[in-house]
């Protein structure tokens, strides 16, 4: 068969929606600054969908030191991968006050968060080492696995038993082909807001002498007293092995971070493929990144600021009854009983009618029959902008439960 052929039979789980949904429900455009309202399709919206937890894409000191970085170095600069050509004394100084705020040795900055962690996981093991990992864990990291030449071993979501039973597999395994066990999970999963049980997990090193890696995308910056993680937030610094941060959420940038002891992230600098390979990241995004880590440490107000939002938002959507599931940070899951059409209808209600653009959820990331609403608060959100959504969705769900949605066909959105 030719390979195109098979292609226009089968587009994938999410591009056989592309032709009714492009432009809306997927690849839509949010026009204007950065902000709790912008433009969609020329209306203003209020938009709980971007990654902007502590506010600071806009911010006047950011959006001053991207600009003077800009002016001074060019987007060029420098030329080359870090290793060959490319490397700085401004990237070791965001390197050394990475590894400082978030608790290790020392930490190697990454061009992107989604090939970084893929390569590290990548680097990490060999064909005799085992991979136990969360069933949840994002697809960056279902794709670094996948890489693995070795066996890996997946546990049920958050659940204890399960990864005892899989590391107890993993442990034979080990024991006949001489390679070591390395455990993957979040430290706070971005879908359903639940924070990876690290505390319960890093106990079981005791027994079972594994290695532990935490993507902690969606805790950096938002976790923790001072907000350097979900591994502060639960205690653990001391007991966690490598640490993944990206820029693209709390930092409102591009790239990521790798910290671990001194000796692992040197091998991880030499032994990423991902990097060793790519070309360094330009000086205008490093400099800004560093005001951003200086705001992100300066400013505590910030984060206080977004829990403030979060709290006022859970609170306020538990209190109407809805589900929000075991989220227990920022993002804040909404569960409704629906089918596909219901879903689309829903979503095209609250962005038409009310003013609101939030992310959609549907199988097959969740089982069959639900629907999630996903809301991501910031610390530019206002409490007039949760009390909005609350009202809103409230009007929503009773149009559900009424059966209002339940003719709509998703093609005609």
């Amino acid at each position: 068969m030719d390979i195109f052929d098979k292609i226009a039979k089968n587009m994938g789980p999410l591009g056989q929606h592309q032709k009714w949904s492009h432009g809306y429900f997927s690849f839509p455009k949010l026009e204007g600054e950065i902000a709790p309202h912008m433009n969609f399709r020329g209306k203003k919206h209020l938009v709980w969908s971007l990654n902007n937890y502590l506010g600071l894409a806009n911010h006047p000191e950011v959006r001053e030191a991207d600009a003077k970085a800009a002016q001074e170095f060019g987007m060029a600069y420098p030329m080359g991968a870090r290793m060959m050509s490319g490397n700085t004394k401004h990237h070791e100084e965001l390197e050394r006050s990475l590894a400082d705020f978030t608790g290790f040795e020392d930490a190697f900055l990454l061009n992107y968060g989604y090939q970084g962690i893929l390569s590290a996981i990548d680097a990490l093991v060999d064909r005799n080492d085992v991979i136990v990992y969360d069933a949840e864990s994002h697809a960056c990291i279902i794709d670094g696995v996948r890489l693995h030449m070795g066996k890996r071993y997946v546990y049920l979501h958050n659940d204890l038993e399960s990864l005892e039973k899989q590391l107890q597999r993993a442990t034979k395994l080990t024991e006949q082909s001489g390679g070591g066990i390395l455990v993957i999970t979040e430290g706070v999963f971005g879908m359903s807001g639940a924070q990876g049980k690290l505390k319960e997990i890093v106990e079981l090193k005791k027994k079972y002498g594994f290695r532990i890696l935490i993507d902690d995308a969606h805790g950096f910056g938002t976790m923790g007293k001072t907000g350097s993680g979900t591994h502060e937030e639960q205690d653990v610094i001391k007991d966690i092995d490598v640490y993944f941060g990206t820029f693209a959420k709390s930092m409102a940038g591009i790239g990521a971070f790798i910290a671990s002891t001194e000796e692992i992230t040197n091998y991880l600098r030499y032994n990423m493929r991902s990097q060793t390979f790519a070309k360094s990241l330009p000086m205008p995004m490093v400099m800004g990144l560093k005001k951003r880590l200086e705001l992100l440490q300066t400013k505590p107000e910030l984060k206080a600021k977004l829990w403030e939002v979060a709290t006022a938002l859970q609170t306020g959507l538990k209190n109407k009854g809805f589900d929000i599931g075991s989220t227990n940070s920022v993002v804040t899951p909404v569960f409704l009983k629906g089918e596909l059409n219901e879903a689309t209808a829903i979503t095209m209600d609250l962005r038409e009618n009310y003013s609101i653009f939030c992310s959609i959820v549907i199988y097959p990331v969740i089982p069959k029959g639900l629907i999630m609403l996903r809301l991501i608060p910031t610390a530019m959100h206002t409490l007039e902008d949760v009390k909005q959504t609350l009202e809103a969705f409230s009007e929503v769900r009773d149009r559900l439960e009424k059966g209002y949605y339940k003719d709509k066909n998703p093609s005609e959105a």
